[in-house]
């Protein structure tokens, strides 16, 4: 076997992980195959005769990609690829289809945090807490001491986390949230009767409703509307309450602040107004 075949092989072998590390730093399917495109691109041009773990290698690389890709804000696609490379393979239906399955194996939420982070923030938790990669690697990826990758990375778990325990109230509340989101999304129309007051109230924002504002009240309106509707919906921590995020593929589209009485959904407002989407502080339960 020659050197190329060797590390065309261990490379179609780590391009799965890799995507998925890739994923989860960058939220977007297209551009993690850019950044694994690049490691190999990397790897083909590299003297990798003293490398002793060429997985870690590649997702060093990779990673080092990512944070360029972050801090840039903007993501390229090779043009001309290394003649006989492994080639990226998404497009269309699959790689839509791709993409949700990554999305819902990250979870939708933990998404929308993750893209809230500092590019090293998001590289120092999704190595270390994500794919167990001790600090000590870490730390020259995003040009940090061990120690200082370390505080990156715990801030970003508060981010990610909320930084608290859920209290009874808020148990109590993130179950309705969750029987709520659940009806709605397998248009179970007696579990919405269920989790609705009878007098629930829907307020949903100009950005929200696709250019109208609109108000609806009862429980049978309200559970009409959400019948088979809450398909990407999740529940989360926005602004400390229990409420829930409406996020595509991870991408934040619309927050759902949901008030609870008496283990009934008495109010919704679903707000996508830009500037509200921005100062939002979400965090997964």
């Amino acid at each position: 076997m020659t050197e190329k075949n060797y590390l065309t092989q261990k490379f179609e072998a780590d391009r799965s992980r890799l995507r998925g590390v890739a994923y989860r730093m960058l939220g977007s399917l297209p551009e993690a195959e850019d950044a694994v495109q690049e490691a190999w691109l990397r790897l083909s041009r590299a003297d990798t005769s003293g490398v002793d773990n060429l997985s870690a290698w590649l997702t060093t690389v990779t990673s080092r990609v990512c944070l360029d890709m972050l801090r840039s804000k903007k993501s390229r696609r090779e043009d001309a690829l290394l003649e006989g490379g492994p080639e990226p393979s998404v497009s269309g239906e699959d790689a839509i289809e791709r993409e949700t399955i990554l999305a819902d194996s990250v979870g939708l939420a933990l998404l929308v945090v993750l893209q809230s982070l500092n590019p090293a923030e998001r590289i120092a938790f999704v190595l270390h807490d994500l794919f167990d990669m001790p600090f000590e690697q870490i730390a020259p990826i995003v040009d940090r001491t061990p120690d200082a990758a370390r505080q990156l990375a715990s801030r970003a778990r508060r981010r990610v986390r909320g930084g608290d325990v859920l209290d009874t109230a808020q148990t109590a509340q993130k179950s309705v949230v969750d029987a709520f989101l659940l009806a709605s999304r397998t248009g179970d129309m007696a579990g919405l009767m269920a989790v609705l007051d009878p007098s629930v109230t829907v307020r949903v924002d100009a950005f929200a409703g696709g250019g109208q504002s609109r108000e609806l009240q009862g429980a049978d309106t309200v559970a009409n509307f959400y019948n088979g509707l809450a398909q990407t919906a999740r529940t989360a921590l926005v602004d400390g309450a229990i409420g829930a995020v409406v996020a595509p593929l991870g991408k934040l589209y619309v927050v759902l602040d949901i008030r609870i009485e008496n283990g009934k959904v008495v109010e919704i407002t679903a707000v996508g107004d830009p500037d509200r989407l921005a100062s939002a502080e979400v965090s997964v339960v």
